[in-house]
């Protein structure tokens, strides 16, 4: 992945360098889960571990850093538990866990999954969901099958229930919730009100390197109080992310108060 090879990932400094004043990220890690590689118990420990270093680099970086998204392991499901009840929950620096659209190449709304969907809910920890490409498919690209991916797992997770079963959890959707702004009429026509409903309840960041029209159709979708301020930094513009772009496209938005 040509793209990871980005030394702003790795060199503080050089991100402190080119990170806008003023700007503090919540980080992630890069869409590389150990269950794909290891057993569900090397996971966890690689999970684990991951996790705490990076709470170390929030913590000697508060500059620039205010807090981070924990990784858990997604074939060690006892183990994502105990992340999440454990690590995370009595951590002030993580305020969730990351998920991915697909999990050892199945959909993350797999009944396998749920239970990370429930406890989440009950310890009122956000999921921060990203996309990734499904193996099965020849086209994978970063221009259209990541936002395919996204609205797929969104179908997927609507129609498992998981707002029906876990009122009010907070799942953002990266890239401005991909397709599904543009096609709401289809998903009303087509799957009903009831699930265009559910679709609204998923909260979106800005994340879309700029293009304040699509922003606009974002906005109208979800709601103010269902979108937040993200860059995907240092990903998409070289060589720190488009941060200034999405700040540039947020500017020229007419937002109303509501």
């Amino acid at each position: 992945m040509p793209f990871i090879n980005n030394e702003v990932l790795t060199d503080i400094e050089k991100r402190r360098e080119l990170l806008p004043k003023g700007v503090l990220q919540i980080i992630s890690h890069v869409n590389v889960n150990p269950e794909d590689y290891v057993d569900g118990d090397e996971a966890y420990k690689l999970c684990f571990s991951a996790n705490e270093e990076l709470i170390d680099v929030i913590n000697k970086n508060p500059d620039i850093f205010y807090g981070g998204v924990a990784m858990v392991p997604m074939n060690n499901i006892d183990g994502a538990v105990k992340i999440m009840e454990e690590q995370v929950k009595n951590s002030d620096k993580l305020f969730g866990i990351q998920l991915f659209t697909r999990a050892l190449g199945k959909s993350i709304a797999a009944d396998e999954y749920r239970k990370v969907f429930e406890v989440a809910y009950k310890n009122n920890l956000t999921i921060w969901i990203h996309p990734i490409f499904d193996e099965r498919k020849p086209d994978n690209n970063l221009v259209f099958s990541w936002e395919y991916e996204l609205s797929q797992a969104m179908m997927e997770i609507v129609k498992a229930g998981i707002f029906k079963d876990f009122p009010n959890i907070k799942i953002i959707i990266h890239h401005a919730g991909a397709m599904v702004p543009f096609f709401s009429g289809r998903i009303k026509y087509i799957l009903g009100d009831e699930a265009l409903d559910d679709f609204k309840k998923f909260y979106v960041d800005t994340a879309i390197l700029g293009n304040p029209k699509a922003l606009e159709l974002a906005l109208d979708f979800y709601g103010l109080d269902h979108i937040l301020f993200g860059t995907d930094a240092p990903f998409g513009i070289l060589p720190a992310g488009g941060t200034k772009e999405i700040k540039e496209a947020i500017e020229r938005l007419t937002i109303k108060s509501q």
